[in-house]
């Protein structure tokens, strides 16, 4: 071996530990994805028992009154379950993330590193509030104080999330029993119990106002973010078949838009319980679900079990989510730093950098601003992923101008599509120009009507003003064997890459500039260019 090849092999040695890094920058294969439609939909649900539903909701509730929040709520769920679908479609049939999404789907393969950074700050923004809403337990139960546990909820997560999916899929099957049991039953007792609990609720509130709706639907829409981490899950999806069609389907719905149905849900149960203890623990605690749990379990527990059954449940949905969170950011940083420096050090080690920035986060209270960073937030996370909808929706399969089949290889797209970054750029600008009050303060409550219109009008509009010429660099990878097998699902024919020698799957190679076929990990750390293909004419499939 030269020594050229052996520079050139070393970028891409970590791929060989697919255990650990779980195929962090590339297709999902058939000969990893071995569970079924149920187990992986049960794993990514699982990854939506995060409390933070529970403090969006109160604080909305608590600030709008009952009617502006259920509004607000049930519009932000609408919202996110039609934008989230088309997203959730695409990475259980092809089996890619959404940063890979992303980058086929408008905005290029160097365009999406922007996206993938939002999408990294969507992971330890919220890392941050589940870890601060953990602390609180923690110190509600223990006594520990905030900043120690700050420290404890971030470093327990760290052996759980380091072996990805594999261990992911058990922690979420295991424990959701245990979750449901915990958080319904309570609930379940006071409505029946104190059905007067249910009138208080209702009747919190001043009336009903549209600028106040659009006010709580922006903190809402920031989690439209989440649909990210449940694609993580998603896309080990196994191939959709004759035989598994029915819960092929019901799982990527239920798993994929189907988590806003749930969150919701949890929203609306986080207002009812912050008006239940509103009275005895005053407004600003009454937005703590550990305060919220408390309040309720003492209506029929005995005393003694009351703070350690609300510290299980709270610790239970911290360590669900926030293992989700380390997972999905650790993706997010490797994707964005390999394809800007040509460089792989490993998605292990962006574990460890997301946890340490939502450790600072939470050092620094952010809990206490938590709606103000929120709705800021969401007119970015709003503006992303309505663009990737809208092209999937409206480019590729009403105007036909986006290449239908989904695709992410370097070399293949362009470093920078306009359809989809411009589309984004304006969303986000405009939108966040409105929330700060530029516009005047009439229509300021009104900007994630703003982040999610845009983005709905001018990635058609550019597309058609580009005429589709910047989504395909050249129309074939090189590679005579079709990407998909006669049952439209990917194909796996495994095909040895001529850099890293390791065998993948026909969608994750391509034929190299400099003979033979290359995985998509190796061409992305490809520094010098020898393997990327010429430039060639596209064509739409």
């Amino acid at each position: 071996m030269t020594a050229d090849q052996v520079v050139e092999r070393a970028p891409a040695l970590g791929a060989s530990r697919e255990t650990l890094e779980d195929y962090t920058l590339r297709f999902a294969p058939r000969t990893y994805r071995r569970w079924t439609p149920s187990v992986v939909g049960a794993s990514a649900l699982g990854g939506i028992a995060y409390m933070a539903d529970f403090s969006i909701g109160a604080g909305i509730g608590l600030t709008h009154g009952t009617g502006n929040a259920l509004l607000a709520i049930g519009f932000a769920a609408l919202v996110i379950f039609v934008t989230g679908f088309p997203l959730a479609y695409y990475a259980a049939r092809y089996n890619i993330d959404l940063d890979l999404i992303t980058r086929g789907s408008g905005f290029g393969y160097y365009g999406s590193v922007i996206t993938s950074v939002i999408f990294a700050s969507f992971t330890f923004i919220f890392f941050a509030l589940e870890g601060s809403i953990m602390a609180q337990g923690l110190r509600y139960a223990l006594g520990l104080p905030l900043w120690l546990g700050y420290l404890v909820s971030t470093l327990v997560i760290i052996p759980l999330v380091i072996y990805g999916m594999r261990v992911l899929a058990k922690l979420q099957s295991w424990t959701n029993p245990l979750w449901l049991l915990l958080m319904v039953a309570p609930l379940l007792y006071l409505v029946i119990s104190e059905p007067d609990s249910v009138s208080r609720f209702l009747a919190h509130g001043d009336g009903v106002n549209t600028a106040a709706v659009m006010l709580g639907a922006g903190v809402c829409l920031s989690l439209m973010g989440q649909i990210g981490e449940q694609i993580d899950y998603l896309r080990f999806m196994p191939p959709r078949t004759d035989e598994n069609r029915r819960a092929w389907w019901t799982a990527t719905v239920l798993a994929g838009p189907g988590w806003v149905v749930f969150g919701a849900l949890k929203q609306a149960i986080g207002v009812f319980m912050a008006v239940y203890v509103l009275d005895a623990v005053g407004k600003v605690a009454a937005v703590e679900p550990i305060e919220q749990f408390t309040g309720v379990f003492k209506q029929f527990m005995p005393p003694w079990l009351v703070v350690p059954l609300a510290l299980v449940l709270v610790v239970l949905s911290q360590v669900k989510i926030n293992v989700t969170n380390a997972y999905s950011g650790s993706l997010a940083w490797t994707n964005s730093f390999t394809r800007v420096t040509r460089r792989y050090p490993g998605r292990l080690v962006f574990v460890l950098v997301n946890l340490a920035i939502a450790l600072v986060l939470m050092e620094a209270d952010m809990f206490s601003f938590l709606n103000k960073v929120l709705s800021f937030y969401s007119n970015c996370a709003m503006a992303w992923v309505v663009t990737v909808a809208t092209d999937i929706a409206v480019n590729k399969y009403v105007l036909k101008l986006s290449p239908k089949q989904p695709e992410f290889r370097r070399g293949v797209l362009y470093a920078v599509n306009p359809v989809g970054v411009g589309s984004f750029l304006a969303s986000s600008v405009l939108s966040i120009s409105v929330y700060f009050g530029l516009f005047g303060p009439a229509v300021q409550p009104y900007s994630p009507l703003v982040a999610v219109g845009i983005p709905i009008l001018l990635t058609p509009l550019l597309a058609v003003l580009t005429r589709g010429r910047f989504y395909l660099r050249r129309g074939d990878d090189g590679i005579a064997e079709p990407l998909l097998d006669a049952g439209g699902n990917p194909s796996g024919t495994r095909y040895d890459c001529v850099v890293c020698g390791e065998p993948y799957e026909r969608p994750d190679m391509a034929a190299s500039a400099a003979g033979g076929e290359i995985c998509s990990l190796c061409l992305s750390t490809d520094r010098d260019g020898r393997h990327v293909l010429p430039a060639g004419r596209p064509h739409r499939g």
